[in-house]
C-alpha cells in the first residue's frame, strides 16, 4: 500500500510539472502586452512650438533615451505643430491622435488657456496623462540699474513708473509686470510688441524701456545677460518662486512681497495660479484615452531618461535644467491650479485677456 501511494505521489508531481511547463510555454506564446507593444513602433513628440526653442531642444534630447528605456525601444521622432500658444498640438493630441500611447505631447503652459476659456480649447488639462517635466522654471524681473528704481518699493512709490517690455499677451515678460499691477497694485508700464526677448533686450539698451520679465535660466549663462552683470547693467527686484534662487540671492520672491503687502488670499491663489506653470516646464502628455499600463511605462522610462548620465550632459551643453518632475507630481499641481473659487478664475483672467 505504501509503494501505490508513493507512485500515486510521483505520478501527481509529474503532472504538476508538467502543468507548470506547459503553463509557461503557452504563456510564452501569447501576445505581449504593454511590455512588448512598443516593438517596431514609432512614438511621435508633438512639440506645440516652431524649431529651435528649448521646448523642440528639450524633445529632441530627450527622444533617444525614451525610446533607450521603453521596453521595445520604439523609434522617437519630433514633430512640430506650432501655433496658437501650442493650441493646436494640445487639440490634435487631445482630439484626433491615437489614444495608445504613441503620441506625446510638449505644449506652453495649456492650463492658462483653459482658465481664460479661449474659446480654441478642445481640450480638459487635467484629462491629460501627464508624464513627467523636465524642470522646475521661474521668471525675475530685471531693471537698467541707472534708472531711479532700485527696489520694488521704489518702483511703487514712483509717479512715473518704469515701462517694461512684451512680445504679447501670455509670455513671461507680459504676465510678470500685469500681475503686479493687476493683483499687487504697481504701475509698470507695459510695452508690447516685440517681436522676441531679444529686441526687448535691445531696447533696454537703447534706454527705450527699462525692464523686463524672464525665466531665470535664460537669464543666466549666456549674452548679453554675461556682459551686463559684469559690468553691473541691471538689477534683479523680484523672483516668483516660493524659494529664492540662488543666482538672485538678492531679489525678493513674489510670496514675500505678498506678505509685506498683506495680500488677501484669492490674489495670493491667483498668482500661485499665475506663476506655477513654472513647477512644470517643458511637460510631456499622451491624451486621456491611452491605457493606464501604457501610461505606467512610459513615466518610468521618462523617470529613468531624466537620470541618465549621458542626457544630463546633453542638456546642460544645451543650458536645459533638469530639476524634472515625475508625472504624478504634474498631474498633482494641475488638478490642484484648476480646482479654484470662481474668485481666484476672474483674478487671473484680469491679467491674461487684454
Amino acid at each position: 500500500m505504501a509503494r501505490v501511494n508513493a507512485v500515486l505521489l510521483s505520478r501527481g508531481l509529474q503532472i504538476v510539472v508538467l502543468s507548470f511547463i506547459w503553463l509557461f510555454l503557452i504563456v510564452g506564446t501569447l501576445p505581449a502586452q504593454s511590455s512588448g507593444f512598443y516593438d517596431g513602433k514609432t512614438v511621435r513628440f508633438v512639440v506645440g512650438t516652431s524649431p529651435g526653442g528649448s521646448f523642440d531642444i528639450w524633445a529632441r534630447i530627450l527622444a533617444p533615451y525614451l525610446s533607450k528605456y521603453i521596453a521595445g525601444k520604439p523609434t522617437v521622432i519630433v514633430q512640430n505643430m506650432g501655433g496658437a500658444g501650442s493650441l493646436i498640438a494640445a487639440n490634435y493630441v487631445y482630439n484626433v491622435a491615437n489614444q495608445d500611447g504613441t503620441t506625446l505631447l510638449v505644449p506652453l503652459s495649456i492650463y492658462l488657456n483653459q482658465i481664460v476659456e479661449d474659446k480654441e480649447v478642445k481640450f480638459d488639462v487635467r484629462k491629460f496623462n501627464w508624464i513627467g517635466s523636465q524642470a522646475k522654471e521661474q521668471n525675475l524681473l530685471y531693471m537698467r540699474a541707472d534708472s531711479p528704481y532700485k527696489s520694488i518699493d521704489q518702483v511703487m512709490k514712483s509717479n512715473d513708473p518704469p515701462k517694461c517690455g512684451a512680445t504679447g499677451v501670455g509670455s513671461s515678460g507680459y504676465i510678470i509686470p500685469k500681475m503686479m499691477n493687476e493683483v499687487l497694485g504697481l504701475k509698470l508700464q507695459l510695452v508690447t510688441g516685440y517681436q522676441g526677448g531679444k529686441e526687448i533686450d535691445l531696447a533696454v539698451e537703447r534706454g527705450e524701456i527699462h525692464c523686463r520679465g524672464i525665466t531665470i535660466s535664460a537669464h543666466f549663462g549666456r549674452e548679453p545677460f554675461d556682459s551686463w552683470h559684469r559690468k553691473g547693467f541691471d538689477l534683479h527686484l523680484l523672483q516668483t518662486g516660493d524659494k529664492k534662487d540662488s543666482r538672485v540671492p538678492e531679489a525678493p520672491t513674489v510670496y514675500e512681497l505678498m506678505d509685506t503687502l498683506k495680500t488677501t488670499d484669492m490674489r495670493r491663489r491667483a498668482v500661485r495660479v499665475l506663476v506655477a506653470g513654472g513647477e512644470f516646464y517643458h511637460p510631456v502628455a499622451t491624451g486621456p484615452g491611452v491605457p493606464a499600463d501604457r501610461i505606467s511605462l512610459l513615466r518610468d522610462a521618462f523617470s529613468r531618461a531624466l537620470k541618465d548620465p549621458e542626457l544630463l550632459a546633453k542638456a546642460a551643453a544645451a543650458r536645459l535644467e533638469t530639476n524634472w518632475s515625475t508625472g504624478e507630481q504634474v498631474q498633482s499641481i494641475v488638478n490642484e491650479l484648476m480646482d479654484q473659487p470662481k474668485e481666484v478664475f476672474d483674478i487671473v483672467r484680469t491679467v491674461l485677456v487684454k
